[in-house]
């Protein structure tokens, strides 16, 4: 592994880090294309309220199941092919989802959940596989390149509609072209691994027939990578209804919900670097839990007053609390297939967690009729990830 990567020349390292990149451009904007034109779903195909809801909460589940077989499937094959088939289910989804069938919208939509899913737990063992030098460096460029194009999705999605004159079906439909830019850009890189891929996975993926399950710092890392996937996705999914129950203009409200992902993106560069050269993360824990309380209560305190502070310290938080947990996977392991393991096992509880995280805040919300009490949800979500992190933060290895 070692002697492979100083044995990459530059040209080949700028290949495998655009590689990265092209993975990292199809693993969130298929997802976040999609919230903006779900009425305009919900109008085409004559869906209800629910149906509309399981758009976005089928990735998520398929998350949660797929994950732990990704590690299981990588110790037969090379991470490179996986990560080949997944942006071929990536595409194949988006192709079919974009159709007048209701079955077939959420067929499609559960194929691209299959993807990215397999994406989401292999990336992280590859950058630990082929840069083991640049960890950091290679982690922010991906957490970075999934950020920027996950913004620009939900950003862009109702003028890209608009652009191609194809309505949704345009709007999420139209990064099938990052999918077949993958596709491509991937097919050389399977023929130049092939003739190595047996010794490779020998040496990357010893078989020590353990299970993380037994590990408590794997748990730990699960439980934090679960609680801030919740804690993003109940405010993708419920800030802006909040922020217009409390007298906001609608555009206004989808675009304070950008400066959530615009704010993350120079955090989840920078994160993994500073995270690569630090032993101890207790610093960036305290970052972390200081930056979500303080959001938190700056929305429960003052609502709208003081949103666009709030809502900055809220990006800063999870976008740094992201970068961590992916840079865990890598440093508080000793081996690739430890990896992937880890990263298997975190993601499929951590989504599952995530996915329960909107229908409980709005159940919140249903029980006692103010919208400050599922924030107080989120602040004691908040408290336990910064318990959790500080298990984490000190230098470990989880063993599995």
């Amino acid at each position: 592994m070692t002697n492979e990567s100083r044995g990459t020349t530059r040209w080949g390292t700028y290949m495998l880090l655009t590689g990265i990149i092209l993975v990292a451009s199809n693993l969130r904007a298929p997802i976040t294309s999609v919230g903006p034109v779900i009425p305009q779903i919900q109008a085409s195909l004559h869906l209800s309220n629910t149906l509309a809801g399981l758009i976005t909460t089928v990735p998520l589940l398929a998350f949660a199941l797929l994950s732990p077989v990704a590690p299981k499937l990588a110790e037969r094959w090379t991470i490179e092919t996986l990560l080949w088939a997944a942006i071929w289910a990536i595409g194949l989804g988006l192709l079919i989802r974009i159709s007048s069938s209701v079955a077939l919208l959420f067929a499609g939509t559960a194929l691209v959940g299959c993807g990215i899913a397999f994406g989401n737990v292999l990336v992280p063992p590859f950058i630990k596989q082929r840069f083991p030098q640049k960890v950091g460096l290679a982690t922010g460029i991906y957490s970075a390149a999934m950020n920027i194009t996950a913004s620009l999705a939900s950003g862009f999605s109702i003028a890209i509609g608009r652009w191609t004159g194809q309505g949704w079906k345009g709007s999420i439909g139209v990064w099938l072209i990052f999918s077949l830019i993958a596709i491509a850009f991937w097919a050389p890189q399977l023929k130049r691994r092939s003739s190595g891929a047996s010794a490779d996975r020998s040496v990357a993926h010893p078989d020590t027939g353990a299970s993380m399950l037994r590990s408590r710092l794997a748990w730990y890392i699960t439980i934090f990578m679960g609680l801030q996937s919740f804690l993003f996705y109940c405010s993708i999914a419920w800030l802006p209804v909040v922020l217009q129950d409390w007298g906001m203009a609608s555009e206004t409200s989808g675009w304070v919900l950008s400066f959530v992902q615009f704010t993350q993106l120079p955090i989840m560069f920078v994160g993994p670097i500073v995270a690569d050269r630090l032993r101890n993360h207790t610093p960036l824990v305290w970052f972390i839990g200081v930056t979500l309380a303080l959001s938190l209560l700056l929305i429960i305190g003052w609502q709208t007053q003081f949103i666009i502070p709030a809502v900055i310290l809220f990006g800063l938080g999870t976008g740094l609390a992201f970068s961590l947990v992916m840079m865990w996977f890598v440093l508080r392991t000793k081996t690739t297939r430890e990896a992937a393991r880890i990263s298997g096992m975190a993601q499929s509880f951590g989504y599952a967690l995530a996915a329960m995280g909107p229908p409980l805040f709005g159940a919140l919300y249903d029980w006692v009729g103010n919208w400050e009490t599922p924030f107080l949800l989120l602040v004691v979500a908040t408290v336990v990830l910064f318990i959790t992190g500080i298990k984490v933060a000190k230098p470990g290895f989880a063993k599995g």
